[in-house]
């Protein structure tokens, strides 16, 4: 998942918590009852924890583009069907997907030992002997930049950095660039492979793995992650001045027009069917664990979320459209596909919200909106989610989630329900992001959470978009 800053735009005075009368037009006294039912019947308990177990038990890791992929888009459509869902489908869509077959990593001087690694995804081959060479260390990406051109012929580059746990996971974007980007700026500066330090804020042996993107006209070198301690043992050892070598190996392959696809089941609007209020997660994974945490969590929060609405036997005026987005750890390749798929109808989206940051509690709330309209909403959503623990919050910038960021870009309005993450990145693409990481209890208060906002947005007529739109 890709984590950034959102913003809740609320009147000038501030939040307004005892505005249910100025709602009379928008939002109905009964609607607002409803929303307080599914809001305490998630708290009492969801099938959040079942859904995620199954799918992580019943498929397990699902790579994108590969055949678990395809068994976990299956798995989705009978599940959908199973608890009576309408307009169940696959969106399909074709991609080239990588796949992981073999990586290793050794020091070769001066203190021979293995190394805990994984391959990025994206990572091109060694040869089979692999690939042994001298060590350049750099403290940070910025320092890899800097590196004059042609200074790491035939040595393999290292990227350590600081990476702090947060609440919010702040600090992702800004060191992911050493992850998404290294290799081929070490590239370009004569290296023939590249380290980083895992991207994450556990100190296991567990290497965080991720994608990469290799710059056209570069050369594409092999490029690795080192789980913490090992990436500790590499900067003792370089601190003796002594010099570094180490071998590395990756086995990997590429396959070209792979499957993924979006799966997609609605509650549909009983006066306005055509406007949509989108939830969802994203369906893939990456394969190391089972993909509990990213993003297995968020289908098991989004899709009890609109179980619960449904069995309540509630029809809102709009349709609530639950996705579960394909492909999205590679590039956001479901996320852009959905936009091109529905480009005529997305003016027709009324807001959307995702669910990919873990299974913790959400601790805030903001949103997007242009209307006052919408501000008045947010702020009924924001008074009817403060008792179970979540306050609004002021950003800079609006989003969702990641998948969402195709459909930000087409002028979709978004909220945005923040986790507390502070041990989201201890699991982030391990091999520990496995199902018995997850609270129950805290799976139900993101239940509840996105009931209530779907629910009332669905079942009201405001507009978030200006009139200029």
């Amino acid at each position: 998942m890709i984590i950034n800053s959102y913003r809740f735009v609320l009147p000038a005075l501030g939040l307004c918590l005892t505005a249910a009368a100025s709602m009379a037009e928008s939002v109905s006294r009964e609607s607002l009852a409803h929303a307080e039912m599914l809001r305490a019947q998630a708290m009492a308990g969801s099938n959040a924890m079942a859904i995620v177990t199954s799918l992580t038990t019943e498929v397990g890791p699902r790579l994108a583009g590969s055949e678990a992929e395809g068994r976990a888009r299956i798995w989705a459509v009978n599940t959908l069907a199973a608890k009576g869902f309408t307009n169940i489908r696959n969106e399909p869509f074709a991609m080239n997907a990588w796949e992981r077959h073999e990586e290793g990593a050794e020091i070769l001087a001066p203190y021979p030992q293995p190394l805990a690694v994984t391959a990025l995804g994206g990572s091109v081959p060694t040869n089979k002997a692999g690939l042994g060479a001298e060590v350049a260390l750099f403290e940070t990406l910025e320092d890899l930049k800097r590196a004059p051109e042609g200074s790491l012929s035939g040595r393999i580059a290292y990227v350590g950095h600081a990476m702090q746990r947060t609440q919010d996971g702040s600090s992702y974007g800004y060191f992911n660039e050493a992850r998404t980007a290294g290799a081929s700026i070490a590239a370009g500066k004569g290296a023939v492979g590249y380290l980083i330090r895992s991207v994450g804020t556990d100190s296991h042996r567990f290497p965080h793995t991720g994608s990469l993107r290799y710059k056209e006209g570069i050369p594409r070198i092999p490029a690795l992650a080192l789980s913490n301690p090992d990436a500790d043992q590499i900067e003792r050892i370089a601190a003796e001045g002594k010099t570094l070598s180490v071998r590395i190996t990756v086995d990997s392959s590429e396959v070209p027009a792979a499957q993924s696809g979006n799966v997609v089941a609605e509650v549909v609007g009983r006066e306005a069917p055509e406007e949509i209020v989108i939830i969802g997660a994203h369906l893939d994974s990456w394969d190391l664990g089972t993909g509990a945490i990213d993003d297995g969590a968020g289908v098991g929060i989004t899709m009890a979320a609109l179980e619960l609405i449904k069995n309540a036997g509630l029809a809102p005026r709009r349709t609530i459209r639950l996705v579960l987005w394909g492909a999205e750890e590679v590039g956001l390749l479901g996320a852009n596909a959905y936009r091109d798929r529905h480009e005529a109808q997305l003016e027709r989206h009324v807001i959307g919200s995702e669910s990919d940051f873990g299974g913790g509690r959400v601790w805030k709330v903001t949103a997007d909106s242009q209307t006052e309209a919408g501000d008045q909403l947010f702020a009924e959503i924001a008074r009817l989610l403060a008792p179970i623990g979540i306050a609004p919050g002021s950003d800079d910038q609006p989003g969702g989630g990641p998948d969402l960021y195709p459909l930000i870009a087409a002028g979709v309005p978004t909220l945005r329900l923040h986790q507390d993450g502070r041990d989201y990145f201890d699991l982030h693409h391990t091999a520990d992001d496995t199902v018995d990481k997850l609270d129950a209890a805290s799976l139900d208060q993101n239940v509840a959470a996105f009931a209530v906002f779907a629910w009332l947005v669905a079942d009201s007529d405001v507009s978030f978009r200006s009139a200029a739109e």
